[in-house]
């Protein structure tokens, strides 16, 4: 299997954790034995307004020095502008499609193949029904704009965290609305074990369709230390011969974190259960 680590757990995001610029990380997850970084949009990071073409460059040839890939990129959900594909507000939905086209441009800079789309929220006052519309036509045009660069687009359910797209069947049902072939889904085993249900059931529900995941114990700790089993999602990834990156999403629910420890305990802790798979 080839594994990721989230940059979340490096750059201050969403509470404050140690910080390091993305160089450092680049090379430490690289040290660490990681196959792909997953980064997070935001800075002190990949925020693609802050970084030229210069800068991009610089970015991409670190990352072949160190001979680590950008495996996946997600948008940071929220903040000043909003960044809901579902909103009500025209405006918001505008700047929210044109920053996830930025991201998918940033993407195709650094070689990664994978952009995570969170399918947004509704407020009172506005329908789901209507705000499904909206992320569904979000969607649709941010797929058609990653599909000229092949990179595909990600739909995540995030129960803990939104109200629109909670479950597996939730992600399935808006990939296949958008209706474009380079929209798969993923899942977070965190958001799984907040609706109490089976993260390995995600894995076969989804099956073909999955092409990312994120693994995080509860409360955010690395795999192994917060007392789920994650062998049965390990075996499942091998039974339906899933090829993508193996992601910790993990690490930065408290500022007490320590970056490169919750990286080293979170591949140890899978790596010795994929030596147990049948």
């Amino acid at each position: 299997m080839k594994y990721a680590f989230n940059t979340w757990c490096y750059s201050s995001f969403p509470v404050w954790v140690p910080a390091y610029p993305i160089e450092e990380v680049i090379k430490r997850l690289s040290g660490i034995g990681y196959d792909g970084i997953e980064i997070g949009c935001a800075a002190p990071h990949a925020w693609p307004y802050y970084l030229n073409a210069e800068k991009r460059k610089e970015i991409k040839e670190l990352l072949d020095k160190y001979n680590i890939k950008a495996s996946s990129m997600l948008p940071a959900p929220g903040g000043g502008p909003g960044a809901n594909p579902a909103s009500s507000i025209t405006e918001e939905r505008n700047w929210t499609v044109q920053h996830y086209k930025d991201v998918v441009d940033l993407a195709s800079d650094l070689g990664t193949p994978t952009v995570l789309y969170v399918a947004g929220w509704y407020i009172y006052g506005t329908s789901q029904q209507d705000a499904w519309k909206y992320s569904v036509d979000s969607l649709t045009e941010i797929a058609e704009y990653a599909k000229k660069k092949n990179i595909t687009i990600c739909v995540e359910p995030t129960s803990s965290d939104s109200n629109l797209v909670q479950t597996a069947d939730d992600a399935l049902n808006m990939m296949e609305q958008a209706g474009q072939s380079n929209i798969g889904v993923m899942f977070d085993t965190f958001h799984v074990l907040y609706r109490n249900e089976v993260p390995s059931d995600y894995v076969y529900t989804m099956g073909k369709n999955l092409k990312h995941i994120h693994l995080s114990d509860y409360n955010r700790l690395a795999p192994g230390q917060g007392g789920m089993d994650f062998l049965p999602v390990m075996q499942a990834l091998k039974d339906i011969d899933f090829d993508g990156y193996v992601t910790m999403e993990v690490g930065f629910s408290s500022r007490s974190t320590h970056p490169d420890s919750v990286a080293r305990l979170s591949l140890e802790h899978l790596k010795g259960l994929e030596k147990q798979l049948k």
